[in-house]
């Protein structure tokens, strides 16, 4: 069901990016495909405008963002502390915080303390010609409908940090066209997380999956806090051609008052795989399905929880080896002899 702030999961899909970004977008076509989702909605930018019209009517917001020259750190800066700060001390609108309270006491299923992830989801993120990954903030284990107001103006907040002020402002993207959804999803007590890729990242081979996990939540192995384990896995035939288990000292786990916090691992977990074979295997699956899907190499995130089930977190376009695909061998010539002599004139 979609209400007019608020769509679920399995309500949305990447032609609704325009109005639930680029993590809401995707992670309801993961939902549609039949692929295990943590259950969520998002906060769909509409949203987001009313709170960003009612702030730019009480004193202009977007128009000093556009002002700003990308290369005025010092500006740029004091310009977007005071914007976050706005935006994190006003109240919602009463309809949009109506809305949420009742989409969490749902997705919960009446538990008030329930944790979930409270992510941000920009309209202009993980498109497949622009990544905005990681420019945005994510929160994870909040705890209670209040909180997750609080992260959700957190998130709006994190879309005017200094990095995607200038981001955008380098881009030339008119304010007047971002936006920012907010995915709210049930989390996952995840005993391994982490990253896989349906093409090498390192060779750009198409007929490998590359899968990287540590023990916990996964934002440690993405922020690089731990180095993860690593394997290659044939994609068709399933072989695995490279392991690598590396020293995990840490693992990122919840706390009992929200948030996450790193403990110490005892020495026989820093060195044993974070995943066995046959889930490896699984990963490997789901990999397959995920691109086939999309039709398109991709950057996954995954989690396994504490009974084993697996989840994807969030399934994005490979970037950097498709931008070399697409990158024109030689630049154009009116004269098509001179390609000729560019690839003999070198031999003697």
């Amino acid at each position: 069901m979609t209400n007019e702030n608020i769509s679920w999961f399995s309500d949305i899909g990447l032609e609704d990016r325009p109005t639930v970004g680029g993590k809401g977008g995707s992670l309801g076509e993961l939902t549609k495909a039949g692929i295990a989702v943590p259950p969520g909605f998002v906060v769909r930018t509409e949203g987001f405008e009313r709170f960003i019209q009612k702030l730019d009517k009480e004193e202009p917001l977007r128009a000093p963002v556009e002002a700003l020259d990308p290369d005025d750190y010092d500006t740029v800066g004091k310009v977007t502390a005071a914007i976050r700060e706005r935006i994190e001390k006003e109240p919602l609108p009463a309809e949009v915080e109506t809305e949420i309270k009742a989409a969490y006491a749902e997705l919960c299923e009446g538990d008030a303390k329930a944790p979930v992830a409270v992510r941000s989801s920009a309209t202009t993120e993980d498109a497949e010609d622009a990544s905005f990954a990681g420019l945005q903030d994510t929160y994870l284990w909040v705890l209670g409908a209040e909180e997750t107001l609080q992260m959700v103006r957190r998130c709006w907040a994190s879309l005017y940090s200094v990095e995607s002020v200038c981001y955008r402002r380098r881009q030339d993207f008119p304010e007047s066209g971002v936006a920012m959804g907010v995915v709210v999803q049930r989390m996952v007590d995840a005993r391994t997380a982490g990253v896989m890729f349906t093409r090498s990242p390192l060779t750009g081979d198409r007929s490998v999956i590359t899968i990287e996990g540590a023990w916990g939540l996964g934002s440690a192995v993405v922020s690089g806090e731990v180095t993860p384990d690593r394997w290659v896995v044939g994609k068709l035939t399933g072989e695995i051609t490279t392991r690598e288990i590396s020293k995990k000292h840490i693992r990122q786990s919840p706390k009992a008052d929200g948030g996450i916090e790193d403990v110490a691992l005892p020495e026989e977990e820093q060195t044993a795989a974070s995943l066995s074979d046959d889930e490896l295997q699984k990963l490997r699956d789901i990999a397959r399905k995920t691109e086939k899907h999309y039709g398109r190499p991709q950057d996954i995130e995954w989690a396994v929880d504490r009974d084993g089930s697996i989840f994807l977190l969030q399934s994005r376009p490979e970037t950097v080896w498709s931008a070399k695909d697409d990158a024109p061998v030689a630049k154009p010539e009116t004269d098509p002899k001179k390609h000729v002599m560019s690839i003999f004139g070198g031999r003697r």
